[in-house]
Protein backbone atom coordinates (compact mmCIF):
# COMPACT_ATOMS: atom_id res chain seq x y z
CA UNK A 1 0.00 0.00 0.00
CA UNK A 2 1.11 3.43 -1.00
CA UNK A 3 1.68 6.57 0.92
CA UNK A 4 -0.13 8.46 -1.49
CA UNK A 5 -3.03 5.47 -0.90
CA UNK A 6 -2.99 5.94 3.08
CA UNK A 7 -3.36 9.68 2.44
CA UNK A 8 -6.09 9.47 0.50
CA UNK A 9 -7.60 6.58 2.64
CA UNK A 10 -7.08 9.08 5.83
CA UNK A 11 -8.95 11.99 4.06
CA UNK A 12 -11.90 9.56 3.01
CA UNK A 13 -11.86 8.14 6.66
CA UNK A 14 -11.91 11.83 7.97
CA UNK A 15 -14.86 12.80 5.84
CA UNK A 16 -17.00 10.02 6.58
CA UNK A 17 -16.31 9.75 10.48
CA UNK A 18 -16.85 13.02 11.21
CA UNK A 19 -20.25 13.95 9.05
CA UNK A 20 -23.40 13.40 10.77
CA UNK A 21 -24.98 9.98 11.01
CA UNK A 22 -26.33 7.77 13.13
CA UNK A 23 -23.16 7.07 15.52
CA UNK A 24 -22.38 10.91 15.48
CA UNK A 25 -25.87 11.39 16.38
CA UNK A 26 -25.58 8.65 19.33
CA UNK A 27 -22.44 10.58 20.54
CA UNK A 28 -23.47 14.05 20.85
CA UNK A 29 -26.48 12.49 22.77
CA UNK A 30 -24.27 10.71 25.03
CA UNK A 31 -21.76 12.90 25.66
CA UNK A 32 -24.89 16.10 26.70
CA UNK A 33 -26.22 13.36 28.64
CA UNK A 34 -23.61 11.92 30.52
CA UNK A 35 -20.40 13.90 29.85
CA UNK A 36 -17.52 12.75 27.38
CA UNK A 37 -15.52 10.19 29.69
CA UNK A 38 -18.52 7.94 30.65
CA UNK A 39 -18.84 8.21 26.44
CA UNK A 40 -15.48 6.99 25.77
CA UNK A 41 -16.14 3.34 25.87
CA UNK A 42 -18.73 4.29 23.18
CA UNK A 43 -16.21 6.08 21.10
CA UNK A 44 -13.92 3.17 21.20
CA UNK A 45 -16.65 0.67 20.74
CA UNK A 46 -17.20 2.49 17.70
CA UNK A 47 -13.88 1.93 16.44
CA UNK A 48 -13.07 -1.40 17.27
CA UNK A 49 -16.79 -2.66 15.61
CA UNK A 50 -16.11 -0.21 12.68
CA UNK A 51 -12.75 -1.69 12.42
CA UNK A 52 -13.53 -5.19 12.56
CA UNK A 53 -16.90 -4.66 9.67
CA UNK A 54 -13.98 -3.27 7.77
CA UNK A 55 -11.86 -6.31 8.09
CA UNK A 56 -15.05 -8.64 7.12
CA UNK A 57 -16.20 -6.59 4.45
CA UNK A 58 -12.84 -7.28 2.78
CA UNK A 59 -12.85 -11.06 3.22
CA UNK A 60 -16.15 -11.54 1.77
CA UNK A 61 -19.13 -10.17 4.05
CA UNK A 62 -20.19 -7.98 1.53
CA UNK A 63 -20.73 -10.04 -0.98
CA UNK A 64 -22.68 -12.45 0.89
CA UNK A 65 -25.47 -9.67 2.08
CA UNK A 66 -25.70 -9.11 -1.78
CA UNK A 67 -25.77 -12.85 -2.04
CA UNK A 68 -28.24 -13.22 0.02
CA UNK A 69 -30.05 -9.90 0.52
CA UNK A 70 -33.01 -10.94 3.29
CA UNK A 71 -29.77 -11.37 5.30
CA UNK A 72 -29.32 -7.66 4.90
CA UNK A 73 -32.86 -6.96 5.69
CA UNK A 74 -33.02 -8.44 8.80
CA UNK A 75 -30.26 -6.28 10.23
CA UNK A 76 -31.67 -3.40 8.83
CA UNK A 77 -35.07 -3.72 10.41
CA UNK A 78 -33.03 -4.85 13.83
CA UNK A 79 -30.69 -1.75 13.28
CA UNK A 80 -34.21 0.54 13.02
CA UNK A 81 -35.51 -0.91 16.13
CA UNK A 82 -32.81 -0.30 18.00
CA UNK A 83 -32.59 3.29 17.06
CA UNK A 84 -35.89 3.52 17.79
CA UNK A 85 -35.20 2.32 20.96
CA UNK A 86 -32.84 4.57 21.39
CA UNK A 87 -34.88 7.74 20.58
CA UNK A 88 -37.29 6.52 22.93
CA UNK A 89 -35.02 6.71 26.24
CA UNK A 90 -33.45 10.36 24.51
CA UNK A 91 -37.28 11.15 24.49
CA UNK A 92 -37.73 10.03 28.40
CA UNK A 93 -34.27 11.71 30.01
CA UNK A 94 -34.50 15.06 31.13
CA UNK A 95 -31.35 16.95 32.34
CA UNK A 96 -28.08 15.63 33.13
CA UNK A 97 -28.76 15.28 37.04
CA UNK A 98 -31.57 13.55 36.60
CA UNK A 99 -30.17 10.18 34.39
CA UNK A 100 -30.32 8.37 37.31
CA UNK A 101 -30.07 4.63 37.00
CA UNK A 102 -28.86 5.34 33.24
CA UNK A 103 -25.70 4.46 31.64
CA UNK A 104 -24.23 5.00 28.33
CA UNK A 105 -24.01 3.30 25.94
CA UNK A 106 -20.98 0.67 26.35
CA UNK A 107 -18.16 -0.88 24.00
CA UNK A 108 -19.81 -4.10 22.72
CA UNK A 109 -23.25 -2.20 22.24
CA UNK A 110 -21.53 0.69 20.38
CA UNK A 111 -18.93 -2.70 18.46
CA UNK A 112 -21.66 -4.53 17.52
CA UNK A 113 -24.32 -1.72 16.42
CA UNK A 114 -21.98 -1.21 13.41
CA UNK A 115 -23.40 -3.92 11.96
CA UNK A 116 -26.84 -2.89 11.54
CA UNK A 117 -25.45 0.63 10.98
CA UNK A 118 -25.82 1.69 7.08
CA UNK A 119 -23.43 4.48 6.80
CA UNK A 120 -20.62 1.74 8.49
CA UNK A 121 -21.41 -0.70 6.05
CA UNK A 122 -20.96 2.02 2.99
CA UNK A 123 -18.24 3.53 4.52
CA UNK A 124 -15.76 0.16 4.94
CA UNK A 125 -17.25 -1.35 1.56
CA UNK A 126 -16.54 1.57 -0.84
CA UNK A 127 -12.97 1.86 1.83
CA UNK A 128 -12.05 -2.17 0.69
CA UNK A 129 -13.11 -1.56 -2.74
CA UNK A 130 -11.43 2.25 -3.66
CA UNK A 131 -8.54 1.98 -1.12
CA UNK A 132 -7.30 -1.46 -0.48
CA UNK A 133 -5.21 -3.15 -3.76
CA UNK A 134 -6.14 -6.43 -4.99
CA UNK A 135 -3.87 -8.60 -5.18
CA UNK A 136 -0.72 -10.34 -3.48
CA UNK A 137 -0.17 -8.47 -0.18
CA UNK A 138 -4.25 -8.02 -0.08
CA UNK A 139 -4.26 -9.39 3.43
CA UNK A 140 -1.45 -7.22 4.85
CA UNK A 141 -3.41 -3.77 2.79
CA UNK A 142 -6.44 -4.73 4.45
CA UNK A 143 -4.63 -4.45 7.82
CA UNK A 144 -3.02 -1.02 7.49
CA UNK A 145 -6.04 0.47 5.83
CA UNK A 146 -8.01 -0.49 8.82
CA UNK A 147 -5.28 0.53 11.23
CA UNK A 148 -5.39 3.51 9.44
CA UNK A 149 -9.19 4.22 9.00
CA UNK A 150 -9.22 3.56 12.85
CA UNK A 151 -6.70 5.32 13.64
CA UNK A 152 -8.60 8.16 12.09
CA UNK A 153 -11.80 7.29 13.25
CA UNK A 154 -11.60 7.45 17.37
CA UNK A 155 -10.57 11.10 17.05
CA UNK A 156 -13.30 12.01 14.32
CA UNK A 157 -16.32 10.78 16.11
CA UNK A 158 -14.83 11.95 19.65
CA UNK A 159 -15.57 15.80 18.05
CA UNK A 160 -19.20 14.45 18.53
CA UNK A 161 -19.00 13.34 22.13
CA UNK A 162 -17.18 16.57 22.94
CA UNK A 163 -19.49 18.49 21.67
CA UNK A 164 -22.50 17.17 23.50
CA UNK A 165 -20.06 17.55 26.80
CA UNK A 166 -19.38 21.23 25.62
CA UNK A 167 -23.30 21.71 25.71
CA UNK A 168 -23.98 20.30 28.75
CA UNK A 169 -21.61 22.53 30.71
CA UNK A 170 -23.30 25.62 28.46
CA UNK A 171 -26.73 25.00 29.19
CA UNK A 172 -27.99 25.10 33.25
CA UNK A 173 -31.84 25.03 32.27
CA UNK A 174 -33.56 21.77 32.68
CA UNK A 175 -36.00 22.54 30.48
CA UNK A 176 -33.72 23.32 27.92
CA UNK A 177 -31.51 20.27 28.14
CA UNK A 178 -34.73 18.01 28.27
CA UNK A 179 -36.17 20.05 24.93
CA UNK A 180 -32.44 19.45 23.21
CA UNK A 181 -32.69 15.59 24.31
CA UNK A 182 -35.79 15.42 22.74
CA UNK A 183 -34.20 17.36 19.81
CA UNK A 184 -31.54 14.42 19.53
CA UNK A 185 -34.47 11.67 19.77
CA UNK A 186 -36.36 13.15 16.61
CA UNK A 187 -32.65 13.10 14.87
CA UNK A 188 -31.82 9.39 16.42
CA UNK A 189 -34.97 8.41 15.20
CA UNK A 190 -34.90 10.10 11.92
CA UNK A 191 -31.36 7.69 10.74
CA UNK A 192 -34.20 4.98 10.77
CA UNK A 193 -35.14 6.73 7.43
CA UNK A 194 -31.61 5.90 6.36
CA UNK A 195 -31.58 2.18 7.30
CA UNK A 196 -34.88 1.51 5.72
CA UNK A 197 -34.40 3.28 2.38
Amino acid sequence: MTLALILALATYAFVTSITPGPNNIMLAASGLRFGFWPTLPHMVGISVGFAVLMFVSGLGLGALFAAEPRLHAVLKIAGAAYLLYLAWKLWRAGAPGEATGAKPLGFFGAAAFQFVNPKAWIMALTAVASFIPEGEGFITSLLIGTAVFSLVNLPSVGVWAAFGAAIRRWLDNPTVLTWLNRSMAILTAACVVMILA
